[in-house]
């Protein structure tokens, strides 16, 4: 069930200082310790947020992670559309998608 331990780490990182250092000094040791496939282990590396939405991530970890990474609100969303864009529909999760994604809407 590997979209709990996705979550269980973005959970672990937005609560604990000390977690979020050793990520930061070692990424490699904390994916590690938590049972990720290799796409997710990848959103992670390269601070994919719109992956990690693709993956099913629940939106409230995600915000918060995204502010941990230094984006804003309207960088946040934006990033959720392109990983939908380049990844494809929400794949589970509460927000998978049941209908195409409108280009036109912000």
């Amino acid at each position: 069930m590997s979209l709990y331990y996705t979550q269980k780490l973005l959970y672990d990182l937005n609560r604990d200082p000390d977690l979020r250092a050793r990520y930061l000094a070692d990424i490699e040791a904390v994916l590690g310790c938590y049972d990720l496939t290799p796409e997710e282990q990848r959103a992670f590396r390269e601070r994919d947020i719109g992956l990690l939405y693709v993956l099913g991530v629940n939106g409230q970890l995600l915000m918060h992670m995204s502010a941990y990474y230094g984006m804003d609100h309207v960088a946040y969303r934006a990033a959720m559309r392109e990983g939908v864009r380049r990844h494809g529909p929400v794949r589970a999760g509460l927000y998978a998608m049941t209908t195409p994604l409108d280009p036109e809407r912000p």
